[in-house]
């Protein structure tokens, strides 16, 4: 019992150690889309909130609506949910912060029938409910929570420039042109797309964190993809501006790391026989990846001749976050062919890629 108690108080420790992560405004596609991004962070959505006959609790927002976890009074109509965004396939059975809840009536989820798989079950854990207002004057913060509203109109915003991602605001990049960056307001961030940030006497910096911070003024026509909204700015411009004189907008974010890239597919999968030796291999990643970071930092190896360089090209495609390997001349047939992803590779956002190993074999 005494080593239960110690246990517990190292943990707790260690709770209390970790900074308390930023509360993110967003959308209810943007959760469902991008669940790993998003697990287990403290969230504020706004939609329509309706009890079900059957006593669920849902908020839905231009058609798409989302379980809602709470025990208190539920105020009925538009409102504001703050939480924390649970994706149930990224927890175990056995999680001690699900003992509290009865898996089957509160999420669905027999415990004895097989465990959802990650983004199969998702719910806001709710720690308060409140009526919301409309949206009004188009901010970054307003489109964020509300973008049906404002899509597919010319939007004038201000906000902090954050680059190409560098401090994670946003899950991943849509991927539209070269220059693309992020401005952020309050607890919201979005992309522009298709405008350099450059004017008269300045040029901001995509790839380090120099400018982060600076004030921005950006206007463009608010578009959506992929549970990610974008200002396309094609033929615009940006100025330097001053922090609105609101307190709200003029804190700058402070926001916890996002989490580190890591593979989620490869095309052959690990441990596949019979593979073409003919064959590209395809690795697709969690986050958008820095591709100047895997020169030098690929090797392929067959069993055969583990010493000798297997001659390749890459390409890496941003909108889907694939790496593709193409091999100058067929693998040898019948081989065990190795490819490893080293230490160095990184994300837009600076954080690291974790050695990753790819093995499978050629068939005829």
């Amino acid at each position: 019992m005494k080593r239960l108690f110690l246990l517990f108080l190292l943990v707790a420790a260690g709770l209390s150690a970790q900074p308390a992560a930023t509360r993110r405004a967003t959308n209810i596609a943007a959760l469902l889309a991008h669940t790993s991004y998003f697990h287990m962070r403290p969230v504020v959505v706004v939609g329509e909130l309706k009890r079900l006959d059957s006593g669920e609790l849902r908020l839905t927002t231009d058609g798409v609506s989302i379980k809602v976890v709470h025990q208190g009074t539920t105020p009925a109509g538009l409102a504001e949910v703050r939480g924390e965004f649970w994706d149930l396939g990224k927890f175990k059975a056995d999680d001690p912060r699900l003992v509290s809840y009865d898996l089957t009536r509160t999420f669905g989820i027999d415990p004895e029938g097989g465990w959802p798989r990650a983004g199969q079950v998702t719910a806001l854990i709710a720690s308060t409910l409140s009526a919301a207002t409309p949206s009004g004057a188009p901010s970054i913060r307003n489109i964020v929570l509300h973008p049906s509203r404002y899509l597919d109109q010319k939007v004038t915003v201000v906000g902090q420039f954050g680059g190409r991602n560098l401090l994670g605001d946003l899950p991943e990049a849509p991927a539209v042109s070269r220059w693309d960056f992020v401005v952020r307001s309050a607890d919201a961030a979005i992309w522009v797309t298709n405008l350099r940030p450059r004017g008269k006497d300045f040029e901001l910096a995509l790839d380090a964190r120099i400018d982060t911070g600076r004030w921005v003024e950006v206007s463009g026509t608010l578009q959506q993809g992929r549970g990610l909204q974008w200002l396309n700015a094609e033929g615009g411009s940006i100025a330097i501006t001053q922090a609105p004189k609101d307190p709200a907008d003029t804190a700058i974010i402070r926001v916890a790391a996002a989490p580190p890239p890591e593979v989620v597919f490869s095309a052959p999968i690990g441990g596949e026989t019979d593979v073409r030796p003919t064959s590209s291999v395809r690795i697709q990643f969690s986050r958008d990846m820095d591709p100047a970071t895997f020169r030098g930092r690929l090797r392929v190896r067959q069993a055969s001749a583990p010493d000798a360089p297997v001659p390749f090209t890459t390409n890496y495609l941003p909108g889907t976050r694939v790496l593709e390997l193409k091999f100058a001349q067929p693998l040898e047939r019948f081989s065990r062919i190795t490819v490893d992803l080293q230490d160095g590779i990184i994300g837009t956002d600076k954080q690291p890629l974790s050695p990753w190993t790819l093995t499978f074999d050629t068939g005829s």
